[in-house]
This record gives C-alpha cells, structure tokens and sequence, in this order.
C-alpha cells in the first residue's frame, strides 16, 4: 500500500516521511502568512494613516476589523474542519486569507482597507486551527511531538522575520507590499496541501454546527468594539447595547444549544475560568503595548518604520528560545508561580518604556524594557497553555485550546479599541508628537496595571500543581 493511501487514515504518518514533511510544510507556510501579518501590520499603521488620510479611529479598525472576525469565527473554523476535512478548511481559508490580502495591498481608502482586514479575518480563522489539526490528524502518536516542535520552530521564525520585512517594504517599497506578499505564500501553501497533505476528519465530529452562536459572538465584539472606537459618535451608544443584549444572547444559546462550539459547561471549573480572565487581562495589555509603542517610537522619537519594527524584536527572541525553559520550569514547580512572576515583570517592565521620549536612545530607553517583557511574556506563556489544557476535559482539550486562543485575540481587540478614547486621542493624533507622548504615557500605565493585576489573579487563583489543575474536585466552583 502506497504512503499517500496509507495517510488518509488518521494518525498513520511518520515525521521523516515525505508526506510528513510535506504536512509541516504547508502548515508553516500557512500559520506563518498570519504570524507574519500580525506583525507587520503595526509597523505599517502610521504609513498607512498617512497615505489613506485616515484617522485614528480607522488605524484601530484596520487593526481590529481582522482581530474582530477572527476571534470570533475561529472555534467553528476548526469545528468545520473536523468535520468536512482539514486539508480542505485549511485550504479554503488560505485562498480567502490570500485574495483579502490582494483587497489591503490595493485598497483605496480606509473604508475599503478596513472591509478588506474583516475579510482577512474570516480566511485567518478557517486557516489557523487547521494549520496544527492537521499535524495532530495526520502523524502518528510517535511522530506528533516533533512535528508540532517543528511548526512551533519554524513558525517562530515567521514572526521574528515579520518586523524586518515589513519595516523594510515600507521604507523601501511600499506599505502594500506587506499584505501582496501573502500571495505567493498563499500560492506555495496551497500547491503542497492539495499535492501532498492527507485529508484527515474527526469521526465524531457533530454534523451540526453553532452558527448562530458565531453570528452572536461576532456581532456582540463588533458591536462593542464600535463603542469604544466612536465613543461620541450618534450611534456608539446604539452599538454598545446591541453588542451587550448579543453577549447575553450568546451566552443564553452556548448554555442551551446541542453542540455549543463554547461548551459553557468548561467555566464551571475554578481554574479553567481564572485561567482565561488572567489571558484576557494580560492578552489585552500585550496588545495595547506593542500598538501604542510601534506609535510612539515613529511619531514621537523620529524612528522609520523599519527601526520601530526591528525595536520589538527581544520579545520575539525570547518567545523563541526561553518559552520552552518556561514550560519546563513550569513543570518542576506547578503553574501559579510562573503565570504570577510573569505578568507582574512584564507590568513592571512595560514602565520603563516610559523612558521612550523625544530623545529616545533605543539601547538606553527602550531595549531594557523589551528585554524584561520578554523575559516575563516567555515565563508565562507555556505554563498558561498548560494549565488551560489540564483544566478541560480530555475530549474538550482542543476546544479549551480554540477558547484561549480566542479569548486573547478578544483582550488584544477590545484594549486597542478602548484605550486610546481613555487617554483622549482621536482624529488624527497619532501624528502629532505632542500630543501622542502624553497619550502614550497614560496608556503604558494603564497597561502595566493590568498586567500586575493578571499575576495577582493568578496567585490567588491558579493552583500550585498541574495535577491539581486536573483535579475536578479541587477546582470547582
């Protein structure tokens, strides 16, 4: 029996194949095109303001429209690929993720580019659960470990390269480079899936799917995020109760639904539920800092695109090679103290970035912070996945996953969209130095409040083992 029949069974491909590699292949190219555009985009946004003559109110929807569709489609992205084939799904949403990056990269104005970025948003979430379900789906239990370090790896790379290529493209070329680039990728992506990538499907998978509970959720963060961007605005106070009644209605039918894709059933766990309040509390900062910071160091310390890019690279380099050492330290010593240290040094750090002024020194002002945050984010992270995974039912563990996933892209979206109305920015104050450095000030702080209150809820929350994470007993509410 040839490899490629053999691989259509589930769990039946071996690393050093070549379908495995194959597998991981398309699954890097495929994660790595998201990877890539979130860290691109940042850099970008103050060129893009200019060139579209938009205001700040429609920066944050560039940022936000695609973190809104994503995180609110991305649980039935991978309900749907469970269920009609991952390869397909994957593939599917590649293209999509690819000719919305053709809509950005020629887009006219704001208006379209924004439309565009919601539209990015739905191909991202049909992609990114696909990308690691079909590494799970496909290699067998022996090989999985090492293919899932090897996308880890590799698509580590992808965001360390994002703050080069896009600082680079828009100095150089032309910000919209940074999504046309997505095209070749996408193309390279799709070529390996169809050609080489086994369709794997869940058995028992439900045939029906949440729709309304997706319709829901997404209309309640829009709702809401619209709020918070045009407070002021005639019809912020309209969005805002639509997006809470729609809050209240998801909730209502994820409680009462057959096949929730968020069974609410999972928060009825103590540590499951603190878990995800400390990822949304930290996720929320994390954004808001690398928004705001990107900002500051062009518009305030006459930094170019590729220089404030390049800037945040010590995060990435220590996600890179000290998240792992987190997860082990993890390990020895249980989760409550990484997941409280980690938070309260990125808070504390996240003030020296303060020093960040007109007359900015990047080695002086700027990489110390970075550095420290870095040092934290990377302490933090595994432990957190971990205890979220440990804390889910074994046969929800990929949901528990999905809903971490999601619950830090909606921190990271409802932030950008709620700070900069606090601290008084709008129009077109992003280019006003003046202005933007005391906004920026305020912003840092609220920031770094918000990551040490993450730790404390750790610390009073999580539990000091693993095992007792497990316990169902230990942990309910």
């Amino acid at each position: 029996m040839s490899e490629r029949h053999m691989s259509q069974t589930s769990g039946q491909v071996a690393f050093g194949s070549a379908t495995g590699k194959a597998i991981v292949a398309a699954a890097v190219l495929g994660s790595g095109m998201t990877l890539l555009d979130g860290t691109v985009v940042n850099v970008a946004l103050r060129t893009i303001g200019e060139d579209l003559d938009a205001s700040l109110a429609e920066l944050q929807w560039i940022n936000n429209g695609y973190l809104l569709t994503m995180s609110a489609l991305i649980l039935l992205g991978g309900s749907l690929g469970d269920r009609y084939g991952r390869r397909r799904v994957f593939v599917i949403g590649s293209i999509g993720f690819a000719a919305a990056s053709l809509l950005c990269g020629v887009a006219p104005n704001a208006t379209f580019m924004i439309g565009a970025r919601i539209l990015q948003g739905i191909g991202a979430a049909l992609l990114t659960p696909g990308s690691l379900a079909m590494i799970q789906g496909a290699f067998e239990p022996g090989s999985r470990a090492r293919a899932i370090g090897a996308w880890s790896g590799l698509g580590s790379i992808a965001a360390a390269v994002g703050p080069f290529v896009g600082g680079a493209l828009v100095d150089y070329a032309s910000w919209r480079w940074i999504f046309l680039i997505n095209l070749p990728l996408a193309a390279m992506t799709v070529v390996i899936a169809q050609r080489s990538v086994p369709e794997t499907r869940d058995p028992a998978a439900p045939d029906r799917f949440d729709v309304s509970g997706a319709v829901l959720a997404a209309v309640a963060l829009g709702g809401v995020t619209y709020a918070l961007i045009e407070w002021g605005g005639a019809l912020a106070p309209v969005a805002g109760v639509l997006g809470v009644v729609t809050a209240v209605g998801f909730l209502v039918v994820e409680r009462r639904g057959r096949q929730p894709m968020m069974p609410l059933v999972m928060f009825a766990d103590r540590t499951f539920s603190a878990a995800n309040a400390m990822t949304f509390l930290v996720y929320a900062a994390l954004g808001a800092v690398l928004f705001f910071l990107v900002l500051q160091l062009q518009t305030v310390g006459g930094f170019t695109a590729l220089e404030a890019g390049t800037a945040t690279l010590p995060i990435v380099l220590c996600m890179v090679f000290l998240a792992s050492r987190g997860g082990a330290l993890g390990q020895r010593i249980g989760p409550r103290i990484p997941m409280t240290v980690g938070p309260i040094v990125m808070g504390l750090s996240s003030l020296l970035l303060l020093r960040a002024g007109r007359d900015v020194n990047y080695w002086l002002d700027v990489l110390p912070g970075l550095t420290l945050f870095g040092l934290g984010l990377a302490l933090m992270v595994a432990p957190l996945t971990a205890t979220v995974l440990a804390a889910a039912p074994d046969q929800h563990a990929g949901i528990a996953s999905g809903v971490n996933n999601a619950v830090a892209r909606a921190g990271s979206l409802l932030a950008v969209a709620a700070l900069p109305v606090m601290v008084g920015l709008g129009g077109d104050d992003y280019a006003d130095p003046a202005v933007f450095d005391g906004a920026f000030r305020s912003a840092t702080m609220i920031c770094a409040g918000l990551l040490v209150l993450g730790g404390v809820v750790s610390w009073f929350t999580i539990p000091g083992s693993f095992e007792e994470a497990a316990d169902p007993d230990s942990s309910a509410l």
